[in-house]
């Protein structure tokens, strides 16, 4: 009997200790206390701050806080001044901002879930720097006593009393070395390698310079011309085919003759009376196809294929060796944590009432695939229902269920690596899958779960989006594209069009201008940065999409490699326009920033070049962050099948990019999905560092290029100006009251004219024009309001006193 009791009393002991230590704070009270700490701290900022305006005024008032009929000018009111009074007066002076800092921080590190270690490091080293800022501000205790506060002061009197004025300074130092060295890991090494590092950029500058100066006088050797060129010039070679022998049933009299200079593609001439040569043309043209042919047939025998490259013969190709092996190549594979996922994922799902008949693991780089085949019967939804289950019982950071996997009986569950292998640019670049593709435009991208190399034509795409939040690699992504053509392709066949509105992201490829690049003829950077010069760009993009259209027509082919393989095999006349097109490709490193600032004077191009350009060689690689509607539309959308995601933060922004969920699964660092309108591929991106762009960059931008950067054909806008000689007299009666608005405001806008003077907006908009004219507002910009160029009244009146005198 005793012993039936004492049993029941440790199973109830035993289970009252079992609730105790199972209670856990729920995801609802985290986000709960987090938002109170987000509220607190900032009502401690209200309270802090309104303390150093007012503090002087409430400091009679905080001794007395039950009666209700004292005033205080703290905006937080009696329990601010309290609070700051107790905080920053009694506490730790100026210094006690930072507590607004911690209290914030906390509140967000609940909300969002993230790691516990990190806060405690943050409250750490903050508490340390608020001592240290608190003795230090009570040097100044005598004039200004809150900025130290109580406790620095006597913290300060202390330390004086025993090490003095100078000891006490000291101690601080120690303390702010103290700080720097272990949080913000300053060494003397870093130190010494950054004025190491600013003396070479120096040293390179002073090469560039050097090398500028020595480019302007290249020797003879290099610009000389070869020795069988040098003799078909001089010579002037005629040859005559004679007409009869290429086509004996042909019944005209007439002698083809062909006189060159340098190797043409195809020049013939033919001659005929104009009457009999409409004749020609049109009803025997299957006769002068054959003839063409056999004319291109003949130069091909004599001169061989035209090759692109020869302006550039010696152009070598980057090595390997300029780029960086972060690992051994080889994936490491953890037998103990395979078995251990696998046995959770099978506990899991038979929690659940789920069988599996077979399981498989594939080892990725930063992901392991886990191929399930579960028993007959079971519904694959409901797998899929249970993602959350499975990420909670495999503590992974978040795991993407496939179900089905496609062309596969089975259901992947993609669950990340504790320690993931990074993958190198090196090895993707040095692998046979890249080095051996046959394709127009190869983009090796990374490798796959299963460590394959993923290579993509970018012809095929035709147009690449990617997309993902700030700081997944979406950069690092652009500069894996660029390097993959930069190995494979020659500066003849392919040419950039660089958008770069960070201003630091694309700017190393500067470079390479002369040989890779494109830009306008009045441009003096092939980079472009600054957005209102975009337009101009995408437009004569078009123009030159519009170009080689014509150059197709007339070519008779349907697309840029026909058109390029008949001009090599010399059968298109350069006499006639015809020449060796490259592919362009131009490149937006933040999409979203230009359609804010231009709006549709960057949409129309785009959208044009979208639906058109694939034929011609011409596509698009844009980067944003959220490709919403309000920046991609839906015309501009339905042309880029071609996608990449990476991580994001919800399900939605996932949908906008993929139309699929799955990228808010991702793990980050460069984990993408990849898909072109039909299955979704989880790649892990291949990491190039600046220091190996650069090198690339270094190495090629040293070798021999062209004069100039591949000049887009000019652009000419419509005029959006108005006359600048209108007649003082025909100005509207209100002009003078308008400028006095527009300069008032520094905003040259016909809506601000309609609300301050109650005009029409006809009216307001001759006003505009009147006051463009007369030189106070500047010229249309698009979207952006004009410029004003009067700074104030006084300067209006006397501009307009000068024009009334002259």
């Amino acid at each position: 009997m005793a012993k039936s009791k004492k049993e029941t009393l440790d199973k109830k002991n035993n289970s009252e200790t079992k609730e105790i230590k199972s209670w856990k704070m729920t995801r609802q009270h985290k986000i709960v206390l987090g938002c109170l700490f987000v509220l607190f701290s900032i009502a401690l900022l209200v309270a802090f701050t309104s303390f150093f305006i007012y503090g002087q005024e409430d400091q009679s008032a905080v001794t007395e806080l039950t009666d209700r009929s004292e005033t205080v000018r703290n905006w937080l009111g009696k329990f601010g001044a309290y609070l700051a009074d107790l905080i920053v007066y009694q506490g730790f002076g100026l210094a006690s901002f930072l507590f607004v800092r911690l209290f914030f921080l906390t509140g967000t590190f609940l909300i969002l879930d993230l790691s516990a270690k990190k806060l405690k490091g943050i409250w750490f080293w903050d508490l340390f720097v608020l001592i240290i800022l608190s003795v230090l501000f009570s040097f100044f205790a005598t004039s200004l006593p809150e900025l130290g506060g109580v406790v620095g002061y006597e913290l300060n009197l202390f330390l004086q009393d025993y090490i003095g004025k100078t000891g006490t300074f000291l101690v601080l130092l120690f303390g702010v070395i103290v700080y720097v060295i272990f949080k913000l890991q300053l060494s003397p090494e870093k130190i010494q390698s950054f004025f190491e590092n600013s003396k070479n950029g120096l040293k390179a500058d002073l090469a560039t310079i050097q090398n500028a100066k020595n480019d302007a006088s290249y020797n003879l050797e290099e610009f000389a011309v070869p020795e069988e060129e040098m003799t078909l010039v001089t010579k002037k070679p005629q040859f005559e085919i004679n007409k009869e022998e290429l086509k004996p049933t042909i019944q005209h009299s007439s002698e083809i003759k062909l006189e060159t200079t340098t190797p043409p593609p195809f020049e013939k001439k033919i001659t005929e009376t104009a009457a009999h040569n409409e004749e020609f043309v049109i009803e025997t043209a299957p006769e002068e196809d054959i003839i063409e042919e056999n004319l291109a047939s003949k130069l091909v025998s004599d001169f061989g294929l035209f090759d692109p490259t020869l302006d550039l013969s010696n152009y070598k190709y980057p090595t390997i060796d300029l780029l960086k092996e972060y690992s051994t190549g080889g994936i490491t594979i953890n037998q103990e944590e395979l078995e251990e996922n696998k046995n959770k994922i099978v506990d899991t799902l038979r929690n659940y009432k789920i069988e599996i008949a077979q399981i498989k693991a594939t080892v990725g780089p930063s992901v392991t695939l886990y191929e399930i085949v579960p028993e007959a019967g079971i519904r694959i939804s409901k797998i899929k229902s249970l993602e959350d289950d499975i990420a909670l019982s495999l503590s992974a950071l978040g795991i993407r269920i496939i179900a089905p996997i496609p062309g596969k009986g089975t259901i992947g569950i993609e669950v990340p690596n504790k320690t993931p292998t990074m993958v190198s640019m090196k090895s993707v670049i040095g692998s046979a899958k890249f080095q051996e593709a046959e394709m127009e435009l190869p983009i090796a991208l990374g490798k796959t779960i299963s460590n394959e190399t993923f290579v993509v034509d970018l012809a095929k795409m035709p147009h690449l989006l990617m997309a993902g939040a700030t700081g997944q690699g979406k950069s690092v992504g652009l500069n894996a594209v660029l390097t993959s053509l930069l190995y494979k392709k020659h500066p003849a066949e392919v040419k950039f069009v660089l958008v770069d509105p960070k201003k630091v992201e694309l700017t190393l490829f500067n470079k390479i201008e002369r040989h890779y690049l494109a830009m306008l003829p009045d441009s003096e950077d092939a980079i472009i940065t600054d957005n209102t010069k975009v337009v101009n760009t995408l437009n004569s993009l078009c123009v030159e999409m519009d170009n080689r259209y014509s150059l197709l027509k007339d070519a008779m082919v349907r697309n840029i490699k026909e058109y390029n393989d008949k001009f090599k095999s010399r059968k298109l006349n350069p006499e006639n326009g015809h020449r060796f097109l490259p592919y362009i490709i131009l490149v937006v490193d933040e999409f979203a920033d230009l359609i804010m600032t231009a709006g549709k004077e960057v949409e129309i191009p785009i959208a044009r070049l979208a639906q058109l350009a694939r034929a011609i060689g011409i596509h698009l690689i844009i980067a944003t962050q959220r490709p919403s509607v309000n920046v991609i539309t839906g015309l501009i959308k339905a042309n880029f099948p071609a996608r990449i995601a990476f991580r994001v933060t919800s399900k939605i922004d996932s949908r906008t990019i993929l139309d699929a969920q799955g990228a808010d699964q991702l793990i980050g660092r460069g984990d993408l999905l990849y898909t072109n309108g039909n299955d979704v591929v989880r790649v892990q991106c291949a990491f190039i560092d600046t220091p190996e762009v650069e090198k690339i960059t270094d190495f090629i931008g040293s070798q021999k290029a062209y004069a100039t950067a591949y000049l887009l054909p000019e652009f000419v806008g419509e005029e959006t100006g108005i006359n600048l000689d209108m007649d003082i007299s025909e100005r509207d009666t209100l002009f003078r009251e308008a400028a006095e608005v527009i300069v008032s405001a520094q905003q040259g806008s016909a809506s601000l004219l309609q609300r301050k003077l109650k005009l029409g907006y006809n009216r307001a908009g001759r006003l505009i024009d009147q006051l463009e004219a007369a030189g106070i507002v500047g010229p249309f910009e698009g979207s952006k309001a004009r410029s004003v160029n009067v700074q104030d009244l006084t300067s209006l009146e006397h501009f307009l006193n000068n024009e009334k005198n002259s």
